[in-house]
């Protein structure tokens, strides 16, 4: 899992132990895992929907997830005697956060009743850069390896179904600046039109070409140059 640090604030809270009396309940119908209810929100307490969080089991590295609704809430249950990490997922990445669920072991009859409380804040990333969308040199024409990473915007556009994007294209700085434009805008369409092809409203996305207008790296090598040659991604 490819990840990437970001400040943000959890909140746990401790659930109740039940120690059930002997002939209540068979053992083997004891739980032997714990509820969790989930809450994601900005840092302005605005909730934040249809996000996926993980938890990330520290003893053997298994992975659980949940969906938040339209409220930024899901409840599910996790394993006791473990502690979990937990990841905000975004576009292909995903953002630790800093802070650890701890569940702790429980013994013999006792169980968790009342559910752990993780009310998380995040700050979503607001752009992002479609690594390995490639053209032709100097055309605005996809090679054939890009459509998986534009598939991969499909697949989290159909499941952040509210947000609106812009596609902006890039160049280096080899040829003149009007071409550079022109070209730039040219790919930025080349994606959008891919996008409206596999059923993304047409509303939501923008394009807009940058030309060399906006490098994020030196045009005085080849390594800097590839950087600059970029279909950016702007949540509006």
């Amino acid at each position: 899992m490819k990840q990437k640090i970001l400040s943000s604030l959890i909140v746990l809270l401790m659930p109740f132990i039940v120690f059930c009396q002997n002939g209540t309940v068979q053992d083997a119908s004891i739980p032997k895992d714990a509820p969790v209810n989930v809450k994601l929100t900005d840092f302005k307490n605005n909730v934040l929907n249809n996000e996926i969080v993980i938890f990330k089991s520290k003893l053997n590295g298994k992975e659980y997830q949940g969906l938040t609704d339209s409220l930024g809430k899901f409840s599910f249950r996790l394993p006791v005697g473990d502690k979990y990490e937990i990841y905000i997922l975004g576009f292909k990445d995903s953002t630790l956060n800093e802070n650890v669920l701890t569940i702790p072991p429980t013994t013999g009859k006792a169980y968790y009743k009342n559910p752990f409380v993780v009310d998380i804040q995040h700050m979503p990333a607001k752009s992002f850069i479609l690594e390995d969308c490639n053209f032709e040199t100097g055309k605005a024409d996809l090679k054939e390896e890009s459509y998986k990473v534009i598939d991969e915007l499909v697949a989290y556009l159909n499941r952040k179904d509210d947000e609106r994007i812009e596609l902006g294209g890039h160049t280096d700085n080899v040829g003149n600046a009007k071409n550079n434009q022109i070209l730039s805008e040219a790919r930025a369409n080349t994606v959008r039109t891919y996008l409206i092809s596999k059923g993304i409203d047409p509303a939501r996305v923008t394009a807009k070409g940058y030309g060399m207008t906006k490098p994020i790296a030196s045009n005085k090598t080849a390594a800097g140059k590839a950087q600059n040659r970029r279909t950016e991604v702007t949540i509006l």
